[in-house]
């Protein structure tokens, strides 16, 4: 699996590589930054991968709006298992 290293986190579901990509967790949906629980999803997020983390990314399986959506490992642990809990988008209110 090819690695990179994360340069910031965008979004609860988002992050940007050092080499500029912008990489759409597969498999994570959380609420945006402005909908209830947004931030807190972001700092989950920022707490399991901080500036400098190498993590491992898949090929691309899609694009959406301006992102890469790759599965994420880090230390070959899938990142959807280690921030825990995600809010399928057809269910938010």
């Amino acid at each position: 699996m090819p690695r990179g290293k994360v340069k910031r986190i965008i979004d609860g579901d988002t992050f940007e590589l050092r080499s500029g990509e912008r990489v759409r967790i597969a498999n994570l949906n959380a609420p945006e930054l402005d909908e209830r629980g947004g931030q807190q999803a972001k700092r989950r997020l920022q707490n399991k991968m901080p500036r400098g983390t190498e993590v491992g990314i898949s090929k691309p399986l899609a694009k959406s709006y301006g992102r890469v959506v790759r599965k994420v490992t880090i230390n070959q642990k899938d990142i959807t298992k280690l921030v825990g809990s995600t809010t399928p988008r057809s269910r938010r209110k």
